[in-house]
């Protein structure tokens, strides 16, 4: 385990479940199935035992209906050996969801009470399990966002518990740069100055424990403590994935759709309904994993510029995804040429050796150190450029389409409040399809 000069990760996050049960008056944890997640989810509930605190702890699981049956058996483990501890919201309501293995589906939405036919598994039978028939949250529109359901949640809880509430989030800062950001940005308003905490609104607050610990640090608590976990991370093992590769997400998700096809291997049982689901799938199991999917060393096809590449497979896209990636592809473009981003020294000094055609544009607001560089056209590719791939290139724009990237985080995009309203039109104006 990663040891600080008085303690090590372990005794670091006891202090932070101390401080969250000692500095606010409701708790739960969000909790996903995850060995993440479920890792937390144990510290939490032990100390709550070990110190006698009788007030139950929320655990709100977000349930996406096409997993493994090995998650669904950890999920429902965990809730019922652990009922009398914890106020349980099992949520099985229809929801859009992300999906980065369809060019013809931006979304798809699990427990779609209109397509039950095509439903991976059965919907749960646990007396506390949250759907259309027993839906409690007034909050909630009929499949509306995942991520909003999920941010809804938060102050549906804080608003019917008194006094502060906190969510405990089992994210690592190593995992990704936006889990990093979560915890490390210096904008956001902290508990009592806890850099891991965050105010989402009036006392209701987000909280990260386990911000530094890595992946064996996870793996090293589960082993030494015994504590209960998704055993389809065993499975993951013997298939030769590494403990930095497993991952447990919906098979849609821009974060698993390179191990889709594990599914194949891993429970054959429900295989066929896995890729049946969502178009594309199948698709995405076979090649995942390859540049048709934007994966691994692109290549230019015969006879095509990456910018005609790019144009090429945008009249392959249905109107509305093809709109998606230009009105994306135009805010780049327009960004780069007349307002101008920030690149570091080293990918500066190689555009100015390789000749690119770019030129200062005065000082940037947020590195007042630096000047932001205009570029005077979109290059085809910044191949040459090694020290970065935050350059701007048609390139870039190409291998956003390959990996059905519909945010195009690839290009360094995050959704906009502007974004997220179109996200909740079309989910609307599509959601009957």
């Amino acid at each position: 385990m990663k040891i600080y000069t008085d303690k090590n990760v372990f005794e670091a996050v006891q202090e932070r479940i101390k401080f969250a049960f000692e500095n606010f008056d409701n708790i739960y944890v969000s909790f996903s199935g995850g060995k993440d997640s479920g890792l937390l989810l144990n510290m939490v509930l032990e100390y709550k035992r070990k110190h006698n605190i009788t007030k139950k702890i929320g655990v709100f699981h977000q349930d996406f209906e096409a997993q493994y049956q090995l998650t669904t058996d950890y999920v429902a483990k965990m809730f019922e050996e652990n009922i009398d501890d914890i106020e349980p919201y099992w949520v099985c309501l229809p929801m859009g969801s992300r999906c980065a293995v369809s060019n013809y589906q931006m979304y798809w939405y699990p427990w779609d009470d209109e397509k039950p036919e095509l439903w991976v598994r059965e919907m749960p039978k646990q007396p506390y399990i949250i759907n259309l028939q027993n839906n409690p949250f007034e909050f909630y529109k009929y499949k509306m966002a995942q991520e909003d359901l999920y941010a809804e949640f938060g102050k549906w809880y804080a608003n019917h518990h008194e006094g502060k509430t906190i969510c405990l989030l089992g994210i690592r800062a190593d995992e990704s740069i936006n889990r990093y950001r979560a915890y490390a940005n210096t904008r956001k308003t902290l508990m009592k100055n806890s850099q891991w905490t965050t105010k989402m609104s009036k006392n209701f607050y987000n909280a990260y424990p386990l911000y530094d610990w890595s992946t064996k640090d996870v793996w090293v608590a589960n082993g030494k403590f015994g504590y209960e976990y998704n055993k389809i991370y065993d499975l993951y093992y013997k298939a030769g994935l590494s403990i930095n590769q497993m991952r447990v997400s919906s098979p849609y998700h821009e974060n698993a759709k390179e191990s889709l096809n594990l599914y194949r291997v891993l429970e054959p049982a429900i295989w066929a309904k896995v890729v049946s689901r969502v178009n594309g799938a199948n698709f995405a199991a076979m090649y995942g994993n390859t540049k048709l999917m934007g994966v691994g060393k692109i290549t230019l096809p015969k006879g095509h510029t990456w910018r005609s590449y790019v144009k090429f497979l945008l009249a392959t896209l249905p109107d509305s995804i093809r709109a998606n990636y230009v009105a994306k592809f135009k805010t780049s473009i327009k960004f780069w040429w007349k307002k101008g981003g920030v690149v570091n020294d080293d990918a500066l000094e190689e555009l100015e050796k390789c000749n690119y055609r770019i030129r200062h544009n005065g000082r940037s607001g947020y590195s007042k150190d630096k000047d932001r560089i205009l570029f005077l056209g979109t290059p085809d590719d910044t191949d040459d450029i090694k020290s970065t791939i935050d350059i701007p290139s048609w390139k870039r724009m190409a291998i956003c389409i390959l990996k059905n990237d519909h945010l195009c985080k690839y290009m360094g995009f995050a959704q906009t409040k502007k974004q997220t309203q179109r996200e909740k039109e079309l989910i609307e104006k599509y959601k009957s399809l």
